[in-house]
C-alpha cells in the first residue's frame, strides 16, 4: 500500500466512528431512491461491492445473492460487520480496490457507491474492477464527480482540499474520464444525471 493509501485508509479509520452522522445531509437527498434504482439493475449471482464502507448499501442486496464487500479501512468495515450480522450471503473482506487479490471474471455485477472520489488512483481502481468483472459482466456505479459547468466546476476545483483533508474525498474527480482512461469503452458506458450533473448513476457493460 501506498503512503497516500494509508494516509487516506488512517482518515477513514479515524471518522468511521461519525461518518453515518456526516453522510446525513447527503442521505437525505434522495439517496435511498438512488440506491434502489441502482440495485435494480444488478444481474448474475456473485456481487462484488468496492468500497463497502460502514454497509449502508447492504440491506439492498436479495438474499440469494452471493455478495462480497471490500474496504480497505478496518474501522470502516467493522461497522459494516455489525449491519451484516446474521446475513450468511455477505462476505466482508478488508482490501484495497487497486489491488484485489481476486482472480479475472469472478464476479457477476461490480457495485459502487460515493467511492471513486477517495481512491487515491481512482484509474487504477478502475482497471481493478474491470479485471475481476466478468466479461459482459455489469457495473453499476452512483457517485459523484466533478460540474462540467464552468462556474460551479471551478468552485469545486477551490474548495476541494476541504474534503480532501478532513477524511480523504475529491469532489472534483472526473469519473467519466477516468474510466475510458481505465479502458472501459465510451460505448459501453450509460449514465443518468440524478442531481444536477454532479451525482450520476453509471451502468457499464464490460466488454473486455
Amino acid at each position: 500500500m501506498t503512503e497516500q493509501n494509508t494516509k487516506i485508509k488512517n482518515r477513514y479509520n479515524r471518522i468511521s466512528k461519525v461518518y453515518d452522522l456526516m453522510e446525513k445531509p447527503m442521505e437525505s437527498m434522495m439517496m435511498d431512491d438512488w440506491r434502489k434504482e441502482l440495485f435494480e439493475k444488478i444481474e448474475g449471482t456473485k456481487m462484488l461491492e468496492v468500497g463497502v464502507g460502514t454497509g449502508k448499501n447492504l440491506p439492498y442486496y436479495p438474499a440469494d445473492k452471493k455478495v462480497t464487500g471490500i474496504d480497505f479501512s478496518e474501522k470502516m468495515l467493522s461497522k459494516a460487520k455489525n449491519k451484516s450480522e446474521g446475513k450468511g450471503h455477505i462476505t466482508l473482506l478488508e482490501m484495497d480496490a487497486e489491488n484485489m487479490t481476486f482472480d479475472d471474471n469472478t464476479f457477476d455485477t461490480v457495485m459502487t457507491s460515493c467511492v471513486f472520489c477517495s481512491v487515491p488512483d481512482p484509474v487504477q481502481g478502475l482497471k481493478e474492477i474491470r479485471r475481476v468483472c466478468k466479461e459482459n459482466g455489469k457495473i453499476m456505479m452512483l457517485e459523484h464527480m466533478r460540474s462540467s459547468k464552468p462556474v460551479i466546476g471551478k468552485i469545486m476545483d477551490v474548495v476541494n482540499f476541504i474534503p480532501l483533508h478532513i477524511w480523504g474525498a475529491n469532489i472534483n474527480r472526473q469519473t467519466l474520464e477516468n474510466l475510458e482512461k481505465a479502458g472501459f469503452k465510451k460505448e459501453t458506458i450509460t449514465y443518468k444525471n440524478v442531481w444536477s450533473d454532479i451525482v450520476k448513476i453509471i451502468e457499464i457493460t464490460n466488454e473486455k
